[in-house]
C-alpha cells in the first residue's frame, strides 16, 4: 500500500532528474559551440593541461570552484521571488541552472579522468550513472504512452480527438 502510494513521488523525482540529465546531455554540446566560436577551446586545451598536473583532490576543486559565482545570481532569483517578480525571478534562476549546468559539464568534461581516479567519486559516479538508468527506466513507460497519445495511436478519447485533429490539417492541406 505505501509502495503504491509512493510510485508518484518516484516518479516525479525520476522526472526531475532525468530533466537535469537532458540538461547535462544538450548543454555540453551548446557549451562546446560557444566554445568553437570565441577562444575557449584553447582554454579548454589550456585548462585541460593544467588538471594533468595536478593531483586529483585539487582538481576537484577546480571542478567545484566554477559554480561559486553563479550563488549570487541565484540570491538575485529569490530576491526577485520575494518582491514578487515573478517573470524576472523565472528567468534568472532558469538563466543561473542553465548557466550552471552548461560551466559545469565543460568543467566535468576536463576533469572527468581525474576525478574518477578518486575511489568515493567513482563510486559516487557510478551510483548517479545507475540512478539515471533506474530513472528513465521508470519514465519510460510514461513517455511511450505520452508518444502514443501523441502521435494518435491506441483507442482512448484523446487518440481518436488527435486523429480527427491530423485529419483535418491533412485536409486543409490538400484544399490550398
Amino acid at each position: 500500500m505505501m509502495r503504491r502510494l509512493l510510485k508518484p513521488f518516484w516518479v516525479l523525482l525520476a522526472v526531475i532528474f532525468l530533466i537535469e540529465a537532458w540538461l547535462w546531455d544538450h548543454l555540453e554540446p551548446i557549451v562546446e559551440r560557444i566554445v568553437a566560436l570565441i577562444p575557449l577551446r584553447a582554454f579548454k586545451r589550456w585548462l585541460s593541461d593544467r588538471v594533468d598536473t595536478l593531483s586529483p583532490a585539487m582538481t576537484l576543486i577546480v571542478f567545484a570552484v566554477p559554480v561559486i559565482p553563479l550563488f549570487p545570481l541565484k540570491l538575485v532569483g529569490l530576491w526577485l521571488l520575494a518582491h514578487e517578480y515573478w517573470v524576472s525571478a523565472a528567468v534568472v534562476i532558469v538563466f543561473g541552472k542553465l548557466v550552471g549546468v552548461g560551466v559545469t559539464a565543460f568543467i566535468f568534461d576536463v576533469t572527468r579522468s581525474k576525478l574518477l581516479q578518486m575511489a568515493w567519486f567513482k563510486t559516487i559516479y557510478e551510483f548517479i550513472m545507475a540512478m539515471r538508468a533506474k530513472a528513465a527506466a521508470l519514465v519510460q513507460p510514461i513517455k511511450q504512452r505520452i508518444r502514443e497519445i501523441l502521435r494518435g495511436d491506441g483507442d482512448g478519447w484523446s487518440s481518436r480527438t488527435l486523429r480527427l485533429i491530423a485529419r483535418f490539417r491533412k485536409s486543409v492541406r490538400e484544399a490550398r
